[in-house]
């Protein structure tokens, strides 16, 4: 039982700030944010949930059969993530590489608080257990009367290293193109880390300056005790309103210029990019693919195909894939049937995932997983993970990583380079700080 009270808020950007320095009290935070970014699929402006009553942590083992059971036992709003390790649960796969972060590879809970931003307007949305504490917490938000948390110092010299040095990089690459030659595999993500020890990091602080130069629609600050997701994600993986489920892969990337000519001249080269429309249509046939199984018969449809939109950062190609489902089709399958999301993949999948955990020197963990929240009556949506920082406080341990898709056409000089591209914010970030 939630009780709902919705409060009139004229500076919202002030406010977001404001809540999220608020919501540092709390050991389980989840905080979305659509960055001002209005396309028809999208419901808020932000959405934080914070105070878990209860929750579920587990490995990949029968992972979706647990959570599937979470979500009814709770019959509420659940928030949390999805790692891309849970590939494991689904196919006889297996993720024996590195792993600094050790994130648990799923994690739900069920907040006793939630507030959503919607056009001007703050809906809080409370358990009844702690309904009378609604006043008193949007006063100590819009006043600035936050409960005082740690705030610590960076490290003083954030060093960031390189998993894959550039010769190795290109001998991997250079390997996956003999596999898509020999016809083993069309297009494989390849992967890379970068990654930082004996570093701390103040978190928040952290967040908002990737968000204040990304503002991406899918931002995510994600805070499950000492593990730490900040997010700047373009990218939706997956929305389900009703019986009407969309995906929105992005592959093809290009850089922005200062110069209004130039930064046009990049966009429409993207547009017309041969290659990189080949790429967004590889990933577009896969996720119709995944989407049929969950689909009514001629449900799945291709409402949109290889649309550059641009960012703060880079200029994105994106397609959006529908489907209508069952009504009585279970949330959780639909995810099962579509997971890991084909953008982060590559075709055909069960060998691409194959290849990428052979040739790549780390484990993906919750980096092109998913964050996001299930509502009571089975709607969902969750971004891909990417152009994020992950930190584990305890372990002392940053990392971000970046890919791109291996196809024939790809050159390995070209490939690092749209990776240093993608690492770009997160690097200056973390540079920065130290």
């Amino acid at each position: 039982m939630r009780v709902t009270q919705l409060f009139s808020v004229s500076d919202i950007p002030r406010f977001k700030t404001d809540l999220l320095s608020w919501a540092q009290q709390y050991d389980e935070t989840v905080w979305l944010d659509s960055n001002g970014h209005h396309d028809k699929y999208g419901t808020f402006e932000g959405l934080l949930a914070v105070d878990g009553l209860t929750s579920i942590q587990t490995d990949h083992h029968n992972a979706f059969d647990e959570l599937k059971e979470y979500r009814n036992q709770t019959n509420d709003y659940i928030f949390g993530y999805l790692t891309y390790d849970l590939k494991n649960d689904l196919e006889k796969l297996s993720s024996k590489n590195h792993d600094g972060l050790e994130f648990p590879e799923l994690y739900f809970f069920q907040p006793k608080k939630i507030i959503k931003i919607i056009d001007g307007s703050v809906e809080f949305s409370y358990m009844k257990m702690v309904d009378d504490e609604i006043e008193d917490d949007f006063k100590s938000i819009t006043e600035g009367n936050s409960p005082a948390f740690h705030d610590y110092d960076h490290s003083k010299d954030i060093r960031i290293k390189l998993r894959t040095f550039k010769d190795e990089y290109f001998k991997q690459v250079n390997s996956l193109l003999a596999h898509i030659q020999h016809g083993d595999i069309y297009e494989a993500n390849f992967c890379q880390e970068f990654y930082a020890q004996d570093t701390e990091i103040n978190p928040y602080k952290t967040y908002q300056k990737l968000n204040a130069i990304s503002r991406a629609p899918f931002a995510t600050y994600l805070r499950i005790w000492d593990k730490h997701l900040l997010c700047a994600s373009p990218e939706r993986y997956l929305r389900k309103t009703g019986k009407k489920v969309i995906s929105q892969p992005i592959k093809g990337t290009a850089k922005r210029a200062e110069d209004v000519i130039e930064d046009t001249g990049l966009k429409n080269s993207l547009e017309q990019d041969v290659k990189e429309r080949a790429e967004n249509i590889m990933i577009v046939d896969l996720v119709r693919n995944d989407l049929s199984k969950s689909a009514l018969k001629g449900g799945v449809k291709v409402e949109e195909l290889c649309k550059v939109y641009s960012f703060a950062q880079v200029h994105q190609m994106i397609s959006t894939v529908s489907a209508q489902v069952a009504e009585n089709k279970n949330p959780v399958d639909i995810i099962k049937e579509t997971f890991p999301m084909g953008s982060m993949t590559g075709a055909p999948k069960i060998s691409a995932m194959q290849l990428i955990e052979k040739h790549e020197s780390f484990k993906r963990g919750l980096y092109s997983g998913a964050v996001g929240y299930f509502s009571p009556d089975g709607d969902f949506d969750f971004n891909v993970v990417i152009r994020s920082i992950l930190y584990n406080s305890t372990k002392k341990y940053v990392s971000f990583s970046v890919g791109s898709a291996i196809t024939a056409k790809a050159v390995p000089e070209k490939e690092y380079e749209e990776c240093l591209l993608k690492a770009k914010a997160m690097r200056e970030v973390l540079e920065k700080l130290g």
